[in-house]
């Protein structure tokens, strides 16, 4: 975590000194690649979780305001009870989205809804290995985020997920569980659990 964080303060360090002119923003046409992650610890008595979630994703602008896009979804989640690993789980995923940039803070700041559907494959074993559950997990989300730009093609991301989400989880060969949140407390924590962070790539 530490590292990630280091080298975006690297980026909007170099930002800064270049003082560079020109147009931040998105335009009609636009093509662009993000890649954010999200760190997510846990801890209840002697059982530790860590998660990391890497989301590359492409879009492609329809006006100036609007995008819509697809990525893939990539977790993997370590479970330690004692100190020794007790679980190991692998999630590989497609998502399609929908982005409404609204508000303009400044030249660089830009404030964006988001909208998406996702489909998701967990995959669940023991520490031994020789037990591996299979499960298929559909959800919708709204979010938000927001991009500083760096350079007029390199922005720096902030992003909400699962503000309102709803997934739904089927294990193999057994009834779906559902579930509905709404986490309305992540606006006076913006960098509470929900929260990812990476970098936005204007192509063209």
């Amino acid at each position: 975590m530490k590292k990630i964080i280091l080298s975006l303060v690297a980026v909007f360090a170099f930002g800064i000194a270049s003082a560079q002119d020109g147009n931040f923003g998105f335009k009609k046409g636009n093509l662009f690649l993000d890649g954010n992650f999200k760190i997510h610890s846990t801890s209840v008595g002697s059982t530790k979780s860590n998660t990391l979630t890497f989301t590359p994703q492409a879009g492609f602008f329809l006006t100036d305001k609007f995008a819509l896009g697809a990525g893939l979804i990539i977790t993997s989640e370590k479970q330690k009870s004692n100190g020794s690993q007790t679980s190991k789980n692998t999630s590989f995923g497609f998502d399609v989205f929908g982005r409404y940039y609204f508000l303009e803070l400044g030249k660089r700041f830009k404030v964006y809804g988001e909208g998406g559907a996702s489909l998701n494959f967990p995959r669940r074993q023991g520490a031994s290995g020789t037990k591996k559950d299979k499960y298929t997990q559909f959800g919708v989300g709204v979010g938000a985020g927001v991009n500083y730009f760096v350079t007029p093609k390199l922005a720096i991301n902030f992003v909400l997920a699962d503000v309102v989400s709803f997934k739904s989880l089927k294990p193999e060969n057994s009834e779906a569980a559902n579930e509905f949140n709404v986490n309305i407390n992540e606006f006076n924590n913006f960098f509470g659990s929900h929260a990812a962070f990476g970098l936005t790539y204007i192509l063209f």
